[in-house]
């Protein structure tokens, strides 16, 4: 497997998980063991340089995960710690906190109007 296919299997997986657990109605807690799981080794088997380049922005997807979680699971739940292993800057404010995100496609891709 190429380091770009393992980048962009983790990448989808961690934008998927933020996805799922945004707050809604309905969340099948038990789908979650084995995507936690798994997106952690993967994170894990990424070379350090690599995960350098993307960090900050995983910082803001999980991190806005997390949030997401915990008002569902609660600080000390065994998936809120994995989720937090793979943060190493800064997490966003809350779970729907995407302000640096359309700071940095306006900047990059335009206002789009």
């Amino acid at each position: 497997m190429t380091l770009e296919k393992d980048l962009f299997e983790f990448a989808s997986s961690a934008g998927a998980l933020e996805g799922y657990v945004y707050p809604k109605e309905e969340l099948d807690i038990g789908t979650l063991d084995n995507w936690i799981s798994n997106l952690v080794k993967q994170y894990n088997e990424l070379p350090t340089d690599a995960r350098e380049k993307f960090q900050p922005s995983l910082d803001r997807s999980i991190g806005r995960a997390i949030h997401a979680l915990t008002t569902r699971l609660g600080e000390d739940h065994d998936h809120i710690k994995a989720l937090k292993s793979l943060i190493v800057g800064e997490m966003p404010a809350s779970f729907n906190d995407f302000a640096t995100e359309r700071g940095y496609k306006e900047e990059k891709y335009g206002s789009g109007s």
